[in-house]
């Protein structure tokens, strides 16, 4: 709202303008313990420099929120790598390098553990290095404090300390937990969004004491003085209990006072405060709790998968060891006779001691340990992280899940998850702003008992598709008037149509009167505070919630504009029917009574400009119609009954009604009021609802509201898309039954035949016991009552094997469900219905039902939600998907994922999450096939030669292996293979499945990559070998080497795993075939380098390719053979399977290559071959009544034959 800049002079009493939930200061109770346990903070307001203050130590303003500090960066980070039990083992392997033992040089097995080790480390520092970049930010952030004599100076905010007194001006954040000395108005009050804290919105109001509101300018604090004596540090936002000591008397403060850190002054010009919490001790940092660690099921088996290598691994050199040691025994007899006289065991060292053999098949063993760590992928880990960073860079940005009127594209939060997305078996929902807009329309009303507004919603359309109406007929050939001007602009929040009542129509209507304090009703009973652009002048509304504002919006455009608020007045531009004019009137505000979930009613009291006293109030129809007056209006039943239409349309309902009040009836209520805001008792509360109770009685009904929240863009295709998938979805949602029935109708969660399952405790016996008082009689038939429906559910679910089931529970019942002895049925029931929605449900058991879904499945569980009160639920579930909508950031900041709409969870499920999983499960299968294969060789080799200890290949061949010839190739698999396109992923849902069913990543395909593994290290050595053994090798006839045969060997690993990457890779990119043909490529540039160095560094390699193998026609001979021969076993193998036992990706593959994809009867029979029966989405509801169709044709050809048979019978 557009202000004046000036002070207002009007002094009024705060006691009679603002709701009672504005005042409320801690009870005797509460400000009795301050001093004690818990409560010994004391801060010296406008004087930190006190003696005091500084022997209390309290901590600056400074916050931080990284991970590391220039000093515990190298320990933390180490520590946090060599947690993993691989790099543990090649730390231990380096460190035995530098012994006699090592097979290999120090050098070659610590310097790849170097570049692993530090290229995590660099991307934590990186990280960690930006989260710095950030607080650096927030703490230089400047800010007014006061620095004596009544002057303000800016500073940073790392500076402040507790006690100081602060200057925040309009727009800006907190600098610390403050408490309201004054503000910009007169009677101190200002607004504040806590959107950074608790992700609404809505503006809160808050209030100084009246002590010191009358610090109105920086020369007041010149001698200002006060001790603030309060509660310790805690994480509670809204709770807070303290007192002030203000020249020698106390006065209590309550949450109405303090201000918190990372909240934003609003529509307040400035506000003063004295700071009590700094830094970390401030609410907002005792919140920020780290979020759960979060691991994926993948990353959990791989670590299985590393301890089955290390088992084989100490089994394999147990294996060598024994033999080792039996043949070394064996080399000396007892007779002094020597077996292998060459190797002179009479004269050698402690690590071939004939005599000691069992010593020297212990430090065989070491040596082994360290030789056959290669069967270990060391790069593994880092290759992952690189892998998921790039396709999470993919995920953010992909245009098609760019939201272009929030200018808010996809974003992958953490990197940890990608192939997750590619397994989630259900998915819980929230409902208001994830399925819907969280956008309120004023859609319909109900005035006088005559319904207005023409509008047809989604619900209604969904209910007429369901129920067979011409409806959507009359909709799809223009037949319905939707009476909406082509040239009006819309209007957001309103969109209502109705010729009777727009355009001044109403002062017609035959209830003219009543419809004028209808509207009226709707411009003055709300906190809404109007702001004016200074450019247009159009009027915008900053409103609690969606609902407040479609209301005042809807007043507005129906001729009655509320457009200024001050602290006593509410001013309106009415259309008057006498005149036919626009006038100015103003509303002397003098109580609110805001609305709470338990109330589920607000009240304004206003004295209008004749003098009359007016009590307006809106509220649930539970509540509203009870306080109605006995005598009526005569269209109370016309009235109930539009609401229960527009309830069945889907709509937001609330009643309107009103009274008019004398002089001292309202004195009386005053007193009262003021009494009880006053009071410090422990009954306060109900001393203040008994006063509002007594003032909101014998109200005259006006009519009702609907408002619509309308379904977002794309949901029923999506929903569909996701069942198709096979996919379950659940939605849990706080609204009640009836609309979240119909929303669910509206988004084909929901349809025509399907049966509903409803478990509620409404019902007459409870609810009279409920009336009764007895709460351990309620609790215990509500138990017994909830548990016999889940039963009755269960045996109707399992009597009835071809019929689809809903399960529909509402919150009470919910409540009883999730207890420890009713659980697993509940959850046994819910599994076995296709769809499940949860009413009424609470932000604690929407985070219950997910980690009964969790734990109870066992399977992959994902939350998506977009508000504070859903943050529990996304943090439970595996994957957490925040809606970055209206209601603040929280669920975005909560996520894992932050998308704009619902319907782009399609293409990231089963686009990106079928992508990403198959790319993360082939590439890990690769990892380890590459490294047994290598590691195999290895064993061979060492058993060809009576477990020597000896390795086949030169040390820097070993080290680079994993390094440099073959990490690049299962990189790109990672991040660039796709089975099939986006455009089939979305056009073959059930594709899906194969990350749900995990069939890219069992264990019997995992073993069958290992055994390939194996395989091909069989051939590769046992080919080399006997074709090398006995074969002249050099024109002087003399057989190949050792140098020859290791560098032969090791050519067909490089060729043959990375031929194999290519045979494995379904979709080639030139980045793909630079790095598989490079890595070979590189092998034979590093041969030629390597071994053009000096021997004392290329030691067996030096020349071996220039003078020994590149002349020699054998060995190219060799690796084309070996090649070949090691890959036929996999390709036909492929061919088989693919041709004769296909997976799903191969027969759509199959469908790509033959050119069919746009012929919908083979690619229906392709479908109908995976494709799961789906009981919700658009398909469901469409098969449902193709079914139908066929029966009832089915059942009249019956009749048809029937009848003819008898006519022939007869003749």
């Amino acid at each position: 709202m557009a202000r004046n800049s000036e002070r207002r002079k009007r002094k009024i009493r705060l006691s009679k303008l603002y709701s009672f939930s504005c005042f409320r200061s801690g009870s005797e109770e509460e400000q009795s313990r301050i001093g004690g346990p818990g409560f010994s903070r004391i801060v010296f307001a406008n004087d930190p420099d006190c003696f005091e203050a500084t022997n209390l130590n309290y901590p600056v303003n400074y916050v931080s929120t990284t991970k590391y500090t220039v000093a515990t960066f190298l320990p933390k980070s180490l520590f946090e790598q060599f947690r993993r039990v691989a790099n543990f083992y090649f730390l231990l392997s380096g460190c035995l390098s530098f012994t006699p033992l090592a097979p290999y040089s120090a050098v070659s097995a610590i310097l790849p553990l170097l570049v692993v080790i530090g290229a995590t480390m660099a991307k934590e520092g990186i990280e960690d290095w930006r989260r710095k970049q950030q607080d650096s930010e927030v703490n230089n952030r400047k800010v007014k404090v006061h620095r004596g004599e009544g002057h303000f100076d800016y500073t940073e905010w790392k500076n402040l300390r507790v006690g100081d007194i602060v200057k925040v001006e309009k727009d800006d954040f907190f600098p610390a937990d403050l408490i309201l000395l004054s503000s910009s108005y007169e009677d101190a009050i200002c607004y504040v969004e806590t959107m950074n804290l608790d992700g609404e919105t809505n503006l809160k109001l808050k209030q100084a004491l009246e002590v010191t509101s009358n610090l109105q300018d920086d020369s007041s604090f010149k001698d200002f003085k006060a001790i603030v004596r309060c509660e310790d540090p805690n994480a509670n936002l809204y709770s807070f209990v303290g007192s002030v000591e203000l020249e020698g008397q106390q006065y209590p403060l309550s949450p109405q006072q303090i201000l918190l850190r990372d909240s934003k002054l609003r529509n307040t010009d400035y506000i003063y405060g004295v700071i009590i919490f700094t830094g970390h001790d401030t609410k907002v940092m005792q919140n920020a709790t780290a979020p759960p660690s979060k691991r994926s099921k993948i990353e959990r088996k791989m670590d299985k998968i590393i301890y089955l290598l290390l088992s084989s691994l100490v089994l394999i050199s147990v294996i060598g060891s024994i033999f080792f040691g039996i043949w070394t025994r064996e080399d000396l007899k007892s007779s002094g006779r020597m077996k292998r006289w060459y190797l002179r065991p009479d004269d050698t060292t402690i690590y071939f001691d004939p005599n000691k053999a069992a010593l020297s098949a212990f430090f065989h063993f070491l040596t082994a340990m360290m030789l056959y760590s290669y069967f270990i992928p060391i790069s593994l880990y880092i290759s992952i992280e690189i892998v998921k960073l790039l396709q999470a860079l993919f995920i953010n940005r992909d245009i098609e899940m760019y939201h272009e009127e929030s200018d808010k594209p996809a974003h992958a939060r953490t990197s940890n998850l990608t192939e997750e997305l590619g397994q989630v078996d259900t998915i819980l929902s929230d409902k208001t702003g994830t399925l819907t807009c969280n956008s309120m329309e004023f859609v319909k009303c109900s005035i006088a008992g005559t319904a207005y507004g023409r509008g047809i919603t989604e619900v209604e359309k969904a209910m007429a598709r369901r129920k067979g109406s011409p409806l959507m007929q009359d909709l799809e050939n223009g037949g319905i008037d939707d009476e909406q001007d082509e040239g009006k602009t819309p209007v957001k929040g309103f969109n209502f149509k109705d010729s009777r009542v727009m355009d001044g129509n109403w002062i017609r209507e035959p209830h003219a009167d009543v419809i004028e304090k209808f509207f009226r009703l709707l411009a003055i009973c709300h906190t809404c505070i109007p702001e004016i652009d200074e450019e247009t002048r159009r009027i915008t509304y900053e409103a609690e919630s969606p609902d407040e504002a479609a209301f005042v919006i809807a007043a507005r455009e129906l001729g009655f504009e509320f457009y200024q608020r001050t602290q006593t007045t509410i001013s309106l531009h009415e259309f008057d029917p006498m005149s036919g004019h626009v006038v100015e009137r103003s509303y002397r505000l003098l109580n609110i009574l805001e609305f709470s979930s338990a109330r589920k009613r607000m009240s304004v009291i206003v004295r209008d400009e004749e003098g009359r006293l007016l009590l307006l109030s809106k509220g649930a129809d539970s509540v509203m119609f009870e306080r109605l007056a006995k005598d009526g209006t005569g269209y109370e039943e016309a009235t109930r009954k539009h609401i229960n239409d527009y309830a069945d349309a889907g709509l937001r309902t609330l009643v309107l009604a009103y009274r008019e009040l004398d002089e001292e009836e309202y004195e009386e209520f005053n007193r009262r009021f003021s009494a009880a805001k006053n009071s410090v008792s422990a009954d306060r509360d109900e001393k203040i609802e008994e006063a509002a109770d007594m003032i909101e009685r014998d109200l005259v009904l006006l009519g009702a509201t609907a408002v619509e929240d309308k379904l977002q863009n794309g949901v029923p295709e999506c929903i569909d898309k996701l069942a198709q998938a096979g996919i379950k979805l659940w939605v849990l949602t706080g609204d009640k039954m009836e609309t979240a029935i119909n929303i669910g109708f509206a988004c084909s969660l929901l349809r025509q035949g399907m049966k509903q399952i409803i478990i509620t405790l409404e019902t007459p016996d409870i609810i009279a016991l409920e009336k009764s008082g007895n709460k351990e009689a309620v609790a215990k038939a509500s138990k017994e009552s909830v548990v016999r429906q889940i039963n009755e559910g269960q045996k109707l679910v399992s009597s009835s094997s071809d019929s689809s089931f809903a399960l529909i529970i509402d919150g009470k019942s919910l409540t009883y469900a999730l207890e420890d002895d009713a659980k697993n049925s509940f959850l046994q029931l819910a599994i076995s219905c296709g769809s499940v929605i949860c009413c009424r449900s609470s932000p604690k058991q929407k985070a219950l039902v997910t980690r009964l879904v969790k734990e109870g499945t066992r399977k992959v569980t994902l939350a998506i939600g977009d508000g504070a009160n859903d943050v529990g639920m996304l943090q439970e579930a595996d994957i957490g998907i925040g809606i970055s909508g209206a209601e603040g950031m929280q669920a975005v900041m909560s996520s894992d994922v932050a998308i704009a709409q619902f319907r782009f969870l399609e293409r990231l499920l089963l686009v990106h999450g079928h992508w990403c999983y198959r790319r993360i499960s082939s590439m890990i299968c690769y990892f380890f096939y590459k490294n047994i294969t290598f590691g195999f060789t290895l064993f061979f080799y060492e058993a060809y030669t009576s477990f020597s200890g000896e390795p086949a290949y030169n040390d820097w061949f070993l080290s680079l292996y994993n390094v440099l010839f073959t990490s690049l190739p299962v990189i790109a698999l990672g991040v660039f293979d796709q089975d099939v396109s986006a455009r089939y992923c979305l056009k073959f849902p059930m594709l899906y499945q194969e990350g749900v069913q995990n069939v890219l990543f069992s264990w019997t395909r995992i073993l069958g990559w290992m055994l390939n593994g194996l395989a091909s290290a069989a051939i590769i050595f046992f080919f080399c070998t006997h074709i090398f053994q006995h074969q002249a090798f050099r024109i002087g006839g003399e057989v190949a080497d050792f140098n020859v045969l290791g560098a032969a060997m090791y050519t067909c690993v490089v060729w043959v795993v990375n031929c194999q990457m290519a045979l494995s890779v379904s979709y080639f990119t030139l980045i793909q075939h630079v790095f598989i043909w490079g890595g070979i490529a590189l092998w034979y540039l590093f041969l030629v380098v390597y071994g053009a160095i000096s021997p004392d560094y290329s030691t067996t390699a030096y020349m071996v390719f220039v003078e020994e193998l590149a002349p020699a026609p054998s060995y190219w001979i060799v690796t084309l053979f070996v090649v070949v021969a090691t890959l036929v076993p996999y390709f036909s193998y492929a061919a088989v399977q693919m041709r004769f036992f296909p997976m799903y990706h191969n027969m759509i593959q199959w469908i790509r290559h033959e050119g069919r994809a746009d012929d919908p009867e083979y690619c229906q029979i392709v479908r109908q071959r995976s494709v799961r029966p789906t009981t919700v989405g658009l398909s469901a509801r469409l098969d449902m009544t193709v079914s139908e169709l066929a029966r009832k044709a089915h059942d009249v050809a019956h009749d048809v034959v029937h009848v003819a048979h008898d006519a022939v019978h007869a003749l």
